[in-house]
């Protein structure tokens, strides 16, 4: 059994910052990327960011760079998204995955339940 389980979502207001967590137990996983998702109402869930096992190859999208930072502590088997200057925009349930280092969704095996991001105006 694989089990994600994401935390730290919130309320918060616009400018303000959340740190999501999404830990991983069940199993090791070595040599596997970890990644962040979102997506919001009526919308196709969407790729935020990126990280390789080793930590060495963090990648974004665009909307989110400089102010998303993705990390990972292997030893416990988790993932961070550190959220700042967070905009409305930002609204989405966000999920935490593990799998091939990726934009795309179909590339990653694993996925937590997500977690509600809100930012207010």
């Amino acid at each position: 059994q694989v089990q994600l389980a994401e935390s730290g979502g919130g309320l918060v207001q616009a400018g303000g910052s959340l740190r999501l967590s999404c830990a991983a137990s069940g199993r090791t996983f070595s040599n596997r990327a970890m990644g962040w998702f979102r997506q919001a109402p009526g919308k196709v869930r969407e790729f935020v960011a990126a990280i390789s096992w080793s930590g060495g190859r963090p990648g974004y999208a665009d909307s989110v760079k400089d102010r998303f930072t993705i990390s990972r502590d292997n030893a416990k088997n988790t993932v961070y998204l550190q959220m700042n200057s967070l905009k409305p925009e930002d609204t989405a349930v966000y999920y935490c995955a593990v799998g091939h280092y990726s934009y795309i969704t179909s590339q990653y095996d694993y996925w937590g339940q997500g977690t509600q991001v809100t930012v207010s105006s």
